[in-house]
């Protein structure tokens, strides 16, 4: 999501992301050029292009001042988008004259597509111009301009068209398409200096020299052409998606409810009744200030209404907002107003009924749930929903299905952004930040603000959605509170999956963690410093390193699956290891050896750690290098020190990011693009598991890691309806360790072979990163000490504790991998191996030794009792009475607080006696105080 009307700075936005990856002499902007009396009011790139109406491209100048102009003898020109050379050039003739608000048409090259010719040029040129970016100047020269940016007395106007345009008038209009042109508002009058403000992306209207004359209100002022008309805002906004006074000068009053930092909102003092038009409207200022503006003033505006489009895609330019752009004047009638908010509700009845609310001030009574606030830091705003948290429609419903439909829906009325109500990036200090209140899951009790629209997607070309900007500073309530440990999931093994999002011990500078210089990483066999990822320094390595390693140690797992680890052989992952090692212990964990037939090509790869005290591996790892695989799934069985086997699996399915063709192309279910490529991988991973079954003697696999599928989306189905389980969905209603969009689900599963499914006690995520913000990441970029961001940059709120270790959270599953053994009807005695066993004695007073390990001893019912445990260590071994307490009716969590269980001191131990009433001893366990057992922890009841 891109800021607040900062969404008309889109483009700007992105050109900063780039400033990461070009070197800074591409991304010079140039001073804004002087306004001029004659600019270029329009320009496309797309003629005779696939999809493209008209067969030519063309620029379009016009003389926006009260007088005419002659511009015999100048140019227009042209360059790439990144160019830096010598620009191509369009001479006008000698002699050639635009009078007051005249336009004139300069045709350029033609392309194979199109089918409508242009309207009769004024001048022929030959300039292929891109379709989607590039940059133009109108010069008062025919001599060629040179440089990236160009300035200086010949330049008259320069455009830069598309994001990635590094030459523009403070910053480059949205990205164009082959059926859209760059049009400058109020049809050439408006000139900011800005031609992100200034242009709006929209249908291709070329005019020419026989066109209507459209003189500029105060003679160049900035007007949209004629005399202004007395208007009230409602008139203005009417009842439909868009005003029937666009492009014409009005002149219009109200008061003042919020100030933003390009412009203002006002709302009619009276309004009309009417609910299908909006009383409110944005009054774009841009940086000119104007002392009659501040919130209680009644003022009246002078300027254009326009219809501003927010981004570059169909559905932004269905959505474009109302607004007075440029302003001829603004006076102050009176101060002290006051506009009482209306109070709405969410959902939206129908879809996009905030259009009603444009502009106007309103009151949302919750609760409203933060659902993303991944661009907080960047923009300043996050989304929030009515009716609790947005869940993915894929991950609760199969796609394209009626219920997926209906929640698509659901989460589209549900939803508003709310906004900082500034264009600025990286705002300072950070809005709404305060650590742990500006988490996913909280929530605001009731919010205030003005009704605005703007784009929901960090891309110009994605959608929009409605947002609010506060005028009463919202309450946030930690509704869903950070955890400092991970949850329990019982069993005797503990097992963890987390995509560690990037681990790179080769950094995106070209050093190395070990202190080298000049290194890259390898990509498909090539090896280059671009193919890095993660930390762009030691110093940011080292900041990633610190949460990953609290987070896996907090977990404390027996052995973990991790994804988006460097593919450097053991270097990066055994760096990890050796920094956990100095947390938890030295040799605690150690990293499963790299399998014979390789990790792929590509510059990540999976990975497996261990704890060696707890398990060994039980022959080499195993990878399946198949085609369809773009990362090889990692297989390790490992052998309990009870001689119980199973195999952990790691995967990393094909991304959603890019499309491609065929079953690969986006189908608009919700599934993404290369759908086809993960359903044909989850295909072949259960080859590849039946092969794993047959190599390591045990039918026991657990399929971890990031599948990039949501719940029931078409590759999890393929396992889950050929007998696989989903842990995940099996022990959760609603679980998630994604955000996007908004709305949250898991991609990060836990998938056992039906064999194994009976062994797992619970399986989870620890929600430690989906919900937090990405400000507390350990990028350095646009956080202070830095000065990138314009001047100081927010602080920096990194700390070395798990928040934010990753973008995913990670999975958490308690396994029960025991030994069983089983008595007989008569007294027996059972001495158990040095794992982890599960002994039932059955009847007969039975003499029980669990030989070290955790062990877990059961009982059917009282027809068991009589049996001695001579080595029962509280804290580590367990009794079941799960079987005899149900017996007894038993439903509680606490057997001793409920009577129904007692630890009596007996000479050489203690009596475990069952109930209730009167009371029998179940087990003699020796050596054993009563003070030292706790039912919680020593008794297993439900």
């Amino acid at each position: 999501m891109t800021a607040s009307r900062s969404t008309r700075f889109a483009p700007r936005l992105l050109l900063a992301r780039l400033a990461a990856l070009l070197p800074m002499a591409l991304l010079a902007v140039a001073a804004p050029v002087h306004a001029a009396d004659v600019v270029i009011s329009q320009v496309y790139g797309g003629g005779g292009n696939s999809g493209a109406t008209y067969k030519n491209d063309f620029i379009e100048i016009f003389n926006k001042s009260a007088a005419a102009v002659a511009v015999g003898g100048w140019s227009v020109q042209y360059v790439s988008a990144t160019g830096t050379g010598t620009w191509a050039l369009t001479a006008i003739p000698g002699g050639t004259v635009i009078p007051a608000g005249g336009y004139l048409l300069i045709q350029q090259a033609a392309g194979t597509g199109g089918t409508v010719n242009l309207p009769t040029p004024d001048v022929i040129g030959t300039l292929a111009m891109g379709g989607t970016a590039g940059k133009v100047a109108l010069a008062n020269t025919s001599t060629a301009l040179t440089g990236a940016s160009p300035t200086g007395g010949a330049v008259v106007d320069l455009v830069g068209y598309g994001p990635t345009a590094t030459g523009s008038e403070t910053s480059p209009t949205a990205v164009l398409t082959n059926s859209t042109a760059a049009l400058r508002n109020g049809n050439g009058c408006t000139d900011t200096d800005n031609n992100n403000a200034d242009f709006t992306v929209s249908a291709p209207t070329p005019r020419n020299s026989s066109t209507t004359l459209n003189v500029c209100s105060g003679g160049g002022g900035g007007g949209g052409g004629g005399t202004a008309t007395p208007r009230k805002i409602y008139e203005i906004q009417g009842s439909g998606a868009t005003s029937p006074y666009a492009t014409q000068s009005v002149i219009t009053s109200g008061v003042v409810t919020k100030v933003n930092n390009n412009g203002f909102f006002m709302q009619d003092a009276a309004g009309d009744g009417n609910p299908l038009t909006s009383d409110g409207i944005f009054v774009f200022t841009g940086a000119t200030a104007y002392p009659a503006v501040a919130v209680g003033n009644l003022v009246e505006v002078t300027g254009t209404v326009v219809e501003f489009n927010v981004g570059s895609s169909t559905d932004t330019l269905a959505h474009t907002v109302t607004e007075i752009s440029p302003v001829s004047s603004i006076t102050l009638t009176s101060s002290g107003n006051t506009i009482t908010p209306t109070v709405i509700t969410l959902p939206e009845t129908v879809a996009d009924e905030l259009e009603r609310y444009e502009g106007m001030l309103v009151t949302i009574n919750g609760p409203l749930t933060i659902g993303q606030n991944y661009f907080l830091g960047r923009y300043g705003q996050m989304t929030l929903s009515a009716g609790g948290r947005l869940q993915t429609p894929t991950n609760r419903y199969r796609p394209g299905t009626a219920a997926y439909l209906a929640l698509v829906n659901q989460n589209a009325r549900s939803s508003i952004i709310l906004d900082d109500g500034s264009s600025l990036q990286n705002p300072n200090p950070t809005p709404y930040q305060v650590a742990g209140l500006d988490r996913a899951g909280n929530t605001i009790a009731t919010l205030t603000g003005v009704v605005d629209y703007g784009l929901a997607t960090a891309s110009a070309t994605g959608a929009g959605d409605y947002k609010i900007h506060p005028t009463v500073a919202p309450v946030f309530v930690a509704s869903n509170a950070r955890t400092t440990t991970p949850p329990a999931v019982g069993g005797n093994v503990k097992l963890g999956s987390f995509n560690v999002l990037n681990f790179f011990t080769t950094f995106t500078n070209g050093a190395t963690a070990s202190g080298q210089t000049g290194q890259g990483c390898s990509l498909g066999g090539a090896v280059s410093a671009s193919n890095c990822r993660g930390a762009d320094s030691l110093g940011e390595f080292l900041r990633q390193r610190a949460k990953i390693v609290e987070a896996i140690a907090a977990i404390n797992a027996d052995a973990y699956g991790l994804m988006e680890i460097q593919n450097n052989g053991s270097v990066a992952a055994q760096n990890l290891v050796d920094a956990l090692n100095a947390k938890v212990g030295a040799g605690t964990y150690a990293v499963v050896a790299d399998p014979v037939s390789g990790t792929g090509d590509d510059a990540i790869k999976t990975a497996i750690i261990y704890k060696p005290s707890r398990m060994a591996p039980f022959g080499g790892a195993l990878s399946d290098t198949a085609a369809i695989n773009n990362r090889p799934t990692l297989a390790q069985t490992f052998v309990m020190a009870n001689g119980e086997k199973f195999t952990l699996m790691v995967n990393h399915l094909k991304s959603k990011s890019g499309c491609g063709s065929g079953a690969d192309a986006d189908a608009g279910d919700g599934q993404g693009c290369y759908n086809g490529t993960r359903v044909a991988q989850a295909q072949r991973l259960r080859t590849f598991v039946a092969q794993v079954q047959a190599s390591s003697g045990s039918k026991d696999v657990l399929l971890v890691g990031d599948f990039n599928a949501y719940a029931q989306e078409d590759p999890i189905h393929d396992l889950t309806s050929n007998g696989y389980v989903d842990q995940i969905g099996a022990f959760n209603a609603f679980e998630y360790s994604y955000v996007f969009d908004g709305a949250a689900g898991y991609i990060d599963h836990a998938i056992t072979t039906s064999e194994m499914s009976s062994k797992v006690a619970f399986a989870t995520h620890w929600h430690i990163n989906a919900d937090e913000s990405l400000v507390y990441d350990y990028n350095v970029e646009f956080k202070a000490p830095l000065t990138t961001c314009g001047g100081l940059c927010p602080a920096d709120p990194y700390a070395a504790d798990p928040y934010r270790a990753s973008d995913h959270d990670p999975v958490v599953l308690g396994l029960m991998v025991y030994k069983t053994l089983l008595g007989s009807a008569r007294a027996d005695t059972i001495v158990g191996t040095p794992g982890d066993d599960y002994i039932w004695g059955g009847g007969g007073a039975d003499m029980l030794t669990g030989n070290g390990g955790n062990n877990v001893y059961g009982y059917f019912s009282m027809r068991d009792a009589g049996d001695t445990i001579t080595d029962f260590v509280p804290g580590k071994d367990r009794i079941d009475l799960r079987l005899l307490l149900g017996d007894l009716r038993y439903t509680g969590n606490d057997a001793v607080a409920d009577g129904y269980v007692r630890f009596v001191a007996v000479a050489g131990g203690t009596a475990v006696q069952v109930g209730p009433g009167t009371f029998r001893t179940l087990v003699t366990l020796t050596g054993v105080s009563p003070g030292s057992l706790s039912s919680l922890r020593d008794l297993i009841v439900r």
